[in-house]
């Protein structure tokens, strides 16, 4: 089996404390622009032809979860499971109370965009950046990429989903759990695809879990069973569940009390 220093040695794992800037350059020079505002008030290194760059400039995505990570008033760590480009960890790091970012970002092109976009906005002190994707085995994979809308990823195979093959490297349980050491409590997001109740079951293996305050997820029935989750939830102590948006695509926001 995998360890963690395996990850190590085969470079998947980084963090923004190694940042230079120089690593923003090789994204910039692609596109032949400067970075752009998003309606979020962060920054990002242009990618227009991808639909989520789209939705993160233009605020797409509502203002639900990032008022949630600018309103906390206690210290606390935020975890982002699916990051993508890096808006939410953006976000996070603009609170001061948000010690700690650590994002799990596993497509190498997104990735590195994700590192761009941290060097870009500062806070890469407090920002782990993990090319790694949480599943319930370890080793290498295949997941589909849209080249138009990275926010499709998906392992969960989905009938007509459509894109290149990328290899990721994925982690479980006893491979989180240290990457998440600390004492703080942790906020996470986790947006997946479809397998947000696999990253859940891992998660809920560690002993990192117990610190988790909050989890806010993404939900579409056509591919994810809500009820499935909050079980798994509930199991671990969580309580109430609050949703946010309609129809068959939305999020929730599970908390202890």
């Amino acid at each position: 089996m995998a360890s963690l220093s395996d990850f190590w040695r085969y470079g998947v794992v980084k963090t923004a404390r190694k940042l230079k800037a120089a690593a923003l350059s090789p994204v910039l020079a692609a596109r032949g622009d400067g970075p752009v505002r998003s309606a979020y008030g962060v920054l990002m290194v242009p990618n227009w032809q991808d639909t989520t760059f789209r939705y993160c400039i233009f605020g797409t995505y509502g203002s639900d979860l990032s008022d949630l990570l600018l309103g906390q008033r206690e210290e606390f760590v935020f975890v982002d499971i699916g990051a993508n480009q890096g808006l939410y960890s953006l976000i996070a790091a603009q609170n001061p109370k948000c010690r700690e970012i650590i994002a799990f970002e596993p497509v190498p092109a997104t990735h590195a965009r994700l590192t761009a976009n941290v060097a870009l906005n500062g806070g890469a002190e407090r920002t782990v950046l993990l090319q790694l994707a949480i599943a319930d085995s370890v080793g290498e994979v295949e997941i589909s990429v849209a080249a138009d809308h990275t926010g499709t990823a998906t392992l969960a195979g989905r009938e007509g989903q459509s894109g290149g093959g990328v290899v990721i490297h994925t982690i479980d349980a006893p491979l989180v759990d240290p990457l998440l050491s600390g004492e703080l409590p942790m906020f996470i997001k986790i947006d997946v695809e479809g397998l947000e109740a696999v990253v859940i079951a891992e998660l809920a293996k560690t002993k990192a879990f117990a610190r988790v305050s909050a989890i806010f997820y993404e939900v579409d029935d056509r591919w994810a069973r809500a009820d499935e989750i909050e079980t798994l939830l509930r199991a671990a102590g969580f309580t109430r569940f609050a949703k946010y948006g309609r129809g068959h695509h939305y999020d929730v926001l599970a908390t202890r009390s």
